[in-house]
């Protein structure tokens, strides 16, 4: 039986957007629980994490409506998902949640980074600009989250390489289409791996970038 490619690139962005938004909101629960929010702040904050990046996308792309919109499962998803997590996290889970917080946003970033890239460059958005939406999906999401619970973003502050990475998976998604006989998943796919794979090597290699240094 023939393999529709369309359809199978289809169901392949509609599974990479699924879990992309079960991992930043899970970060956003995660985050919500180190600080000891409310049920109400746990929704929000799940909301923002899962979301955040791919409003704003939309925004400069003026794509409507946004994808959270015209997939309201997904919301429906977010909010059972904080609801259920906050019967279970309990404060003997802190420690965890603080160490676990990482891994659900690092496979947030791949995963939406490869997403936001998709969708600009279907848009027809030139190959900087398709790269750019992608870091924008994959990162600010997470920064929005940060900001809310009174913090400077993650991203900016551990001077580990985190938009680098997702600028550099987008760049890989790029590189990828400009092959006839690579299949079509296989740029999201790329995207999602070096992203993902870059910032857990990151993380476990201490790797730094340049920081601002001001002499006394």
């Amino acid at each position: 039986m023939p393999i529709d490619t369309p359809q199978l690139l289809d169901t392949a962005r509609q599974i990479i957007e699924i879990s992309a938004t079960i991992a930043f909101a899970l970060s956003g629960v995660l985050k919500a629980a180190h600080k000891k929010l409310d049920v109400v702040g746990v929704c929000v904050l799940a909301f923002i994490a899962a979301f955040g990046g791919g409003t704003l996308r939309d925004l400069l792309l003026d794509n409507r409506p946004f994808f959270w919109a015209s997939h309201d499962y997904l919301v429906w998803a977010v909010l059972f998902m904080s609801l259920l997590a906050i019967s279970f996290l309990r404060r003997k889970h802190f420690q965890i949640t603080e160490r676990a917080m990482l891994w659900p946003d690092m496979l947030g970033l791949g995963l939406f980074t490869a997403v936001g890239v998709d969708l600009a460059a279907e848009l027809g958005m030139s190959p900087l600009i398709s790269v750019m939406m992608g870091v924008v999906t994959g990162v600010f999401g997470g920064v929005l989250r940060d900001v809310l619970c009174g913090e400077i973003p993650q991203a900016f502050r551990d001077h580990q390489p985190y938009a680098v990475c997702a600028f550099a998976g987008g760049g890989a998604d790029l590189l990828l289409r400009q092959f006839d006989a690579v299949h079509e998943t296989a740029p999201l796919l790329a995207c999602v791996v070096v992203t993902a794979g870059l910032r857990a090597l990151a993380m476990w290699r201490q790797w730094r970038i340049p920081s601002w240094r001001m002499e006394d």
